[in-house]
């Protein structure tokens, strides 16, 4: 197998830190435990990091269970978050068939940036390798069939801006209703454009979710957020594991 392209990311973690996880990473590439155990062993792997994120995904999952409506994640990338709510969903509300779960994004990577954003970030960071949208749409075939009422389609994967891409869909889908909306676009412009456009869609209880304010790499976020929301209008809180990811419940 040919080693990945090296994909352009903003690192904050110290050398040393980056090489304990590329020695951890070439442990699970290299385990040894055969094909048929793996999966069921991936939690050997799994760092604080990792797990803490799981949890938050599941924190964020439980608020929605008596909201009616979708969940949207704006920045897909490889698929974690999707991927999660997709189990979450099999796990806690295995016949709601009626909770579609939506990913936009470009898999290319930023298509532009603006001056809000800081200038530490430029366009086409942040992509995947190629071919992985085929590749996770499978493996989000998986996890549905994995979970009862599997012939019913119960997730969609959105390709190109977001600016353009989700009006189009919400034109499309006159229906909907937005439960949890995940933001991980890192981004002024899309951030600003896609909350503007679901604003109509939720509903009180709606949860909408940050990956990236108050941070200093990625001002663009808070400043959308801002201009859009307002900072006072409603309680930002966070997760005690997580340092970045904050959320808002529509009240």
């Amino acid at each position: 197998m040919n080693a990945p392209r090296r994909i352009d990311t903003l690192v904050g973690s110290t050398q040393n830190e980056v090489e304990r996880k590329l020695e951890l990473a070439d442990s699970l590439r290299n385990a040894g435990i055969p094909d048929g155990e793996l999966l069921d062993n991936l939690g050997v792997f799994l760092t604080r990091q990792n797990l803490s994120r799981i949890t938050l995904m599941q924190k964020l999952y439980d608020m929605i269970l008596p909201v009616h409506g979708a969940i949207m994640e704006f920045g897909v990338r490889w698929g974690q978050n999707l991927s999660l709510f997709s189990n979450l969903r099999g796990m806690l509300e295995p016949f709601n068939y009626n909770r579609k779960i939506i990913g936009f994004d470009t898999f290319s990577g930023f298509p532009s940036v603006h001056a809000q954003d800081g200038g530490k970030v430029h366009q086409g960071q942040y992509g995947v390798s190629e071919g992985w949208e085929a590749r996770l749409e499978k493996i989000l075939c998986f996890h549905e069939q994995n979970a009862p009422i599997a012939h019913k389609r119960k997730f969609e994967l959105v390709k190109g801006d977001a600016t353009k891409t989700l009006p189009d869909y919400l034109e499309k889908h006159p229906e909907t209703i937005v439960a949890l909306a995940y933001f991980d676009f890192d981004l002024y412009e899309p951030t600003k454009h896609c909350l503007e456009a679901l604003l109509p869609y939720l509903t009180k209880g709606s949860v909408l979710a940050f990956d990236e304010l108050n941070c200093a790499d990625f001002p663009g976020e808070t400043v959308a957020v801002r201009e859009v929301l307002g900072l006072s209008r409603y309680a930002l809180r966070r997760d005690s594991s997580n340092p970045l990811v904050s959320y808002l419940v529509i009240d």
